[in-house]
Formats: C-alpha cells, structure tokens, sequence
C-alpha cells in the first residue's frame, strides 16, 4: 500500500498533526523552557518517545499477532478516527494559541524527561489516538514487514522533535517563532489533510 518514503512522509504528517494539538506535553515543553532553555523540547520528547515505545513494542510483540486477522475493522475504525481528529483539530485551530499556554500550571515537574513520559501517559487523547489511528498505522506497517512499522515510528517521532524543538528554541529566546495566526493556519491545514487522508484511508480498506 505504501512504499518507504511514502509512510516516513505520512506518519510525520499525522505526528505533527498530534504534536500541534494543545495539551498537557505542550505545556510541559513550555514549563521546562522557561528554566531549561531550547534543548528542554528534545527532552521532553524523549521521555514522550519512551512511552510510545513501549507501545509499539507491546503491539509488535502480541497485539498484532491478534490484531492482523481484523485488520480491516481495525482500519475502519482508524479512518474514522483519523477523519474524526482531522474535524477537531480544524474546530481546535479557530482558537488555539501558544501565548500563555503554560500559564497558571507552574512547573509540575523538575525533570523534562519526567515530564514528557507522565503527560503523555495521563493524557486521555493519546490512549484514544494509539488505540484508533496509531495501532492501526502500525498493524498497516507490519503488513509490509517490521521495518516499515519502524518506518512510520521514526517518521511520528520526527515530528513530535522537531515541533518541540521549535516551541522551546522559540519560548528560550522570550517569544515564540510562531504568531497565533501562523500556528492556527498549521494546525487548520493539518486538521483538513487528516480528513482528507482518512477518507482515503477508509476507501482503500473497504473497496481495496
């Protein structure tokens, strides 16, 4: 279904549509700037990146063994997620800012590695993200071999570092690198490309 570059491609298309979506993560990275400067993002990112990895090893490990012989409701279900984030992330954009994210959450954790593996395992967004989208991105990885599913990791992971990076490079330096206006286009222009490719994605399941 898809070739290597074309899943790298992808997957940081639909990491980066995660990443952009205002949430606990995102607040820590803006925390942890404050005091730690531009590399605080990478951090946080990495302790992000072990979460997931314990997920992508779980489901390489038993889930897709199980998961493989409903691959078609599991990509049923993904697409729809995917339309269903794509609408709330558009909806999301009409008001979404940077400036004063942060503001009243004080530093809840000292650590930014700490704080990126806590805000993502408490976040219920991104249980029901790896439960919809990202399971079944990876299950369609796995399809087409184990490096293809890595694929779609590193391309995911790339996102998730580089939008991090940028917020903390931008709160390190006293302001952010993005106006309001920029980011709610990103964020809107990623909302309608999730819908777009979920739409495709539930098309080539279903009539493949």
């Amino acid at each position: 279904m898809f070739d290597t570059l074309q899943f790298f491609l992808l997957a940081f298309a639909i990491g980066l549509t995660g990443a952009l979506a205002p949430g606990p993560t995102l607040v820590a990275t803006i925390n942890a700037s404050v005091a730690g400067g531009w590399t605080a993002g990478p951090k946080v990112t990495l302790g992000h990146m072990l979460t997931e990895l314990v997920i992508l090893l779980v489901i390489v490990a038993g889930l897709a063994t199980v998961a493989l012989q409903y691959t078609t409701a599991i990509g049923v279900i993904g697409g729809l997620a995917l339309v269903a984030f794509g609408v709330l992330t558009v909806a999301g954009s009409r008001t979404a800012t940077l400036a004063g994210a942060g503001a009243g959450t004080g530093k809840a954790f000292a650590n930014p590695y700490l704080a990126g593996f806590v805000t993502s395992v408490a976040n219920p967004y991104f249980w029901i993200w790896w439960l919809s989208v990202g399971s079944a991105m990876v299950i369609a990885g796995l399809a087409g071999g184990l490096i293809l599913a890595c694929v779609f990791m590193a391309g995911h992971w790339c996102a998730d570092l580089g939008w991090y990076t940028v917020v903390s490079t931008g709160i390190a330096k006293g302001k952010t690198l993005l106006s309001d206006r920029t980011y709610r286009g990103i964020m809107a222009a990623c909302g309608c490309f999730l819908v777009l490719f979920g739409a495709y994605y539930l098309a080539r399941v279903i009539i493949p």
